[in-house]
């Protein structure tokens, strides 16, 4: 991980956000950047300053946005870290996704609002659209208190089809924690068996990752995936949830959309994604 990006609005969970991007930043000993994205009334960049001045308001957000910037740019430095801050004016729905593609970051921390099924809008990008199609891995931080190094990380996948790639991202992360990872199957009521038959597409995946040594191993019979995974969390310690995804095409088998990004919108604790 060399390149991070931390899109934010400056809100309580992108602050949040923010300070995890740092300290990952700062394991990984790669670089961060802060991008905010500033809807304006007019195409702000081909206006002159004479031109400017008859748009206080905007005005004011942009001195306001530059110096919530540059205070995050400076948390960064103290910390070692490389930086680059960006403010991006008239933001369309694409251009977090534009501006991640043409630096070429290896990961996006951003946070999120709200758990009754809108993911909060980052000033013309919304968390959905990120998570959906990021080439890079996603992490949407909420509205629980974020524990980092994270300690548990429990990845949640069917099995079925080969997620090899997008666990070696988890394995990564929880090498660099000293984080044990928790394997966990959801067995829904069109997909009930037992336990250990439900155990058995999990061993045979980690038998292609003989180096993990810290996982456990669960299998829940639930009414759906959401409802497995929030049964887990409220039993067991969790710090990260990590999912799946196949980008614009879809989620895996496991996951319609609507269940991947309804855990993310649902959940208050930290929630990773990685498409194939």
């Amino acid at each position: 991980m060399k390149n991070i990006l931390v899109p934010t609005d400056f809100s309580e969970n992108c602050i949040k956000a923010a300070h995890l991007g740092i300290k990952v930043a700062k394991l990984y000993k790669a670089e961060i950047h802060f991008l905010h994205l500033l809807k304006t009334p007019v195409d702000w960049v081909k206006l002159d300053k004479q031109k400017e001045n008859r748009y206080p308001e905007t005005l004011k957000k942009i001195g306001n946005a530059r110096a919530a910037l540059r205070e995050l740019e400076r948390t960064a430095e103290r910390e070692g870290l490389k930086c680059r801050r960006f403010l991006q004016f008239d933001a369309g729905q694409g251009d977090i996704l534009d501006h991640s593609n043409h630096y070429h970051h290896d990961f996006i921390i951003t946070g999120s609002s709200g758990t009754k099924g809108v993911i909060r809008e980052i000033t013309g990008s919304n968390v959905e659209e990120i998570v959906r199609k990021a080439n890079a891995p996603v992490i949407v931080v909420k509205d629980e208190p974020v524990s980092f190094p994270f300690k548990d990380i429990v990845f949640v996948s069917d099995f079925k089809e080969d997620v090899s790639r997008p666990f070696q991202e988890v394995q990564s992360i929880a090498e660099k924690c000293d984080a044990k990872i928790h394997l966990l199957r959801i067995n829904t009521e069109t997909d009930f068996n037992s336990i250990e038959q439900g155990l058995n597409p999990i061993k045979e995946f980690l038998q292609k990752f003989p180096s993990v040594k810290n996982y456990g191993m669960a299998v829940y019979n639930e009414p759906s995936v959401e409802t497995g995974i929030n049964t887990f969390v409220e039993q067991q310690p969790t710090d990260l949830i990590a999912m799946v995804t196949h980008g614009k095409t879809g989620f895996l088998s496991l996951f319609s959309k609507s269940i991947a990004e309804g855990v993310t919108n649902h959940s208050t604790l930290p929630v990773m994604t990685i498409h194939i």
